[in-house]
């Protein structure tokens, strides 16, 4: 009776410091309470925590307490506990700076080489009295373990781990590929997130200022990444031939993407009013604009419109490949302009494409309709 009681009983969970949003779980059997809790303004569905959440405000908490009703349990949210790493050794550092004269050698991107050599630090730590070319396969495996156990890492930086700590033995030891092929985590079937049509173009059209709005066009209309927006020169926008050129993006490669006529027509405003002299956007000294600027700008526009909180800027580029899915456009040419090495890849956009009575007939209605037209 009492584990019954705990599987129908709703549950808040109690935000972070300065998290935007709160998370509550509510039964399937309670679908008068989930009903009522949907009413309320902000309220998002979550399908792979099967969580609601609602925007995190004093305000908000009580209209919650109020429907969820004097049952509900509050529970504090499990902050994870940072992965430690140590003043290393003589030794460590050596290995630490091995490992990077490797990445660059390779010319790794920046940011993988920062989130490598960070990785490998708390590798480092953890076998901080060990000659790393006598570790065993399981003990590293065994470090893993630790991490994920101890500080409740993702799958994300579980993989890093395992890259960084592949990339040291196979490029840096000249080990094998096979030698210490580490167990990874089962790879999540989750589809990414997408904006409707009309999400979007509230979301590019709501910055007032020429700059913010040419940005979310671009990444929209061109299906770019953040980091290759942030890379775009003056002349990688070519107007006659109507493509942009995306130089040195995701993999070390370089694509084309389309540009869009109307795109073009808020470029050439931009930059009559703006004048950049190299990149496509530029600061206000005349260098790269900045990655959080453009997160900022987006934030503002999602919350301007009221729109998918969830979204992110990659969000946008999710939504460009969708659209062209449903616009009928060729897989092949999709993939080209995303820069994907593989059509797997790809394809996972077909599987987000909107499924409803409206574009999809179902069998019974189309058995039903065929059977009243012969009656």
């Amino acid at each position: 009776m009492i584990k019954n009681k705990m599987m129908e009983q709703t549950i808040i969970y109690l935000p972070l410091k300065n998290a935007m949003r709160m998370k509550v779980y509510i039964p399937y059997q309670l679908k008068d309470i989930r009903e009522s809790f949907k009413k309320l303004n902000t309220t998002f569905w979550h399908p792979e925590q099967k969580l609601w959440s609602i925007v995190n405000t004093e305000e908000n908490m009580k209209l919650v307490q109020q429907v969820l009703g004097k049952d509900c349990r509050v529970v504090q949210t499990k902050v994870p506990t940072k992965m430690k790493t140590c003043e290393l050794s003589s030794r460590g550092e050596e290995a630490l700076d091995q490992l990077l004269k490797s990445l660059t050698l390779r010319r790794y991107a920046s940011s993988t080489m920062k989130t490598y050599l960070s990785m490998f630090k708390v590798f480092l730590s953890y076998f901080k009295e060990r000659d790393l070319s006598q570790l065993t396969k399981e003990e590293i495996e065994g470090f893993i373990y630790a991490m994920i156990k101890n500080h409740q890492i993702s799958e994300s930086v579980q993989n890093q781990l395992i890259n960084c700590i592949k990339a040291y033995y196979e490029h840096v030891l000249g080990y094998p590929r096979e030698y210490y092929e580490i167990e990874r985590p089962r790879q999540s079937q989750y589809l990414p997130g997408v904006l409707s049509k009309a999400e979007v173009i509230q979301i590019v059209n709501s910055p007032s200022n020429i700059k913010h709005k040419a940005i979310l066009w671009t990444i929209y209309s061109a299906g770019i990444r953040k980091a290759e927006l942030l890379n775009l020169r003056i002349i990688d926008i070519h107007s006659e031939e109507g493509f942009i050129f995306v130089k040195d993006s995701k993999g070390k490669k370089d694509r084309k993407t389309v540009l869009s006529t109307n795109l073009l027509t808020l470029l050439r405003d931009y930059y009559r009013e703006c004048r950049p002299s190299y990149w496509l956007f530029e600061g206000q000294g005349g260098e790269k604009y900045s990655e959080s600027s453009v997160n900022n700008i987006f934030r503002k526009a999602v919350l301007a419109t009221n729109s998918n909180p969830w979204a992110t800027v990659h969000t946008l580029r999710h939504s460009f490949a969708t659209h062209l899915v449903q616009q009928g456009v060729n897989l092949r040419k999709i993939q080209i302009m995303l820069g994907h090495s593989s059509p797997k890849t790809t394809e996972i956009y077909t599987k987000t494409i909107e499924i409803n009575n409206k574009n999809i007939e179902s069998p019974l209605d189309h058995i039903l309709r065929n059977a009243n037209l012969q009656t």
